[in-house]
């Protein structure tokens, strides 16, 4: 199984919008966007592809590659 290799400009987190219509409700994750650290590792870039305006919570999340999806070859 290969492992996706990220370079150094890479993002390391990503950025989430979660919406929720109750408090403890699991709510609606939608990414909006990454984020890198500083080279002094005293802060971060952040970069939003979309901007959410319905009051959603900004989450940030460090990133991790998606599991490939075995594909079965049945004959």
């Amino acid at each position: 199984m290969n492992t996706p290799t990220r370079s150094a400009k890479a993002p390391t987190h990503e950025v989430f919008a979660v919406s929720r219509k109750e408090p403890k409700e699991k709510g609606r994750w939608t990414k909006v966007g990454a984020c890198w650290p500083h080279e002094d590792g005293e802060g971060f870039n952040l970069r939003l592809d979309l901007l959410p305006l319905d009051g959603s919570e900004l989450v940030i999340r460090k990133w991790k590659p998606k599991p490939e999806t075995a594909k079965s070859e049945e004959g």
